[in-house]
């Protein structure tokens, strides 16, 4: 188990899952901004990709969040498009809806930055995120992520093409941040 200051990441279990599929997935709306493939329902015992418990891929590495305070499931996280030749990948979360305003989703990050620079050893991580995205666009900032670019009207999401921002984080950028 990784653990942050107010989060704990773990391996995502069965009994996760169909609070997952319950709180996020079947938010068309939010499962539309944060997903890349258009929102379609999926039966409960379908073998859903996104909620896969499958750790054998190893470009994608799904973890469960939860409070460390009450050990409560709040959420979920990922490092996704793993590339071990370039030693980078793309980091991703959601958190419950309640669980949402907390300040979770900064150390949420930091602790997916500890797990890919200090275990993985990767040299860039990157959260590419819709621009009206601020939780995630602060927690990104917060711990030292830097706007690398706008991907204008990139992303179609319930009827209209938003802007996407990617936002860049480098190993050596990181561990002077965590000197502080």
């Amino acid at each position: 188990m990784l653990k942050g200051t107010k989060v704990a990441l773990r391996a995502r279990r069965a009994d996760d899952v169909p609070v997952f599929r319950t709180e996020l997935y079947e938010d068309v709306a939010g499962t539309s901004r944060a997903q890349a493939a258009p929102w379609r329902p999926v039966s409960p015992d379908a073998k859903d990709p996104r909620l896969a418990l499958d750790d054998t891929d190893p470009s994608h590495v799904p973890f469960s969040v939860v409070d460390l305070a009450t050990g409560g499931l709040i959420g979920l996280a990922n490092l996704w498009g793993i590339d071990t030749h370039h030693r980078s990948a793309h980091l991703g979360l959601g958190l419950r809806p309640s669980a949402r305003g907390k300040g979770y989703s900064t150390d949420v990050v930091a602790v997916l930055c500890h797990y890919g620079f200090t275990v993985r050893g990767f040299q860039r991580l990157q959260i590419d995120t819709l621009a009206d995205n601020h939780p995630m666009l602060r927690a990104a900032e917060r711990n030292g992520f830097v706007r690398e670019g706008v991907l204008r009207s990139s992303a179609w999401v319930m009827g209209e093409f938003l802007d996407e921002v990617i936002l860049g984080l480098l190993a050596g950028e990181w561990e002077r941040g965590t000197e502080n």
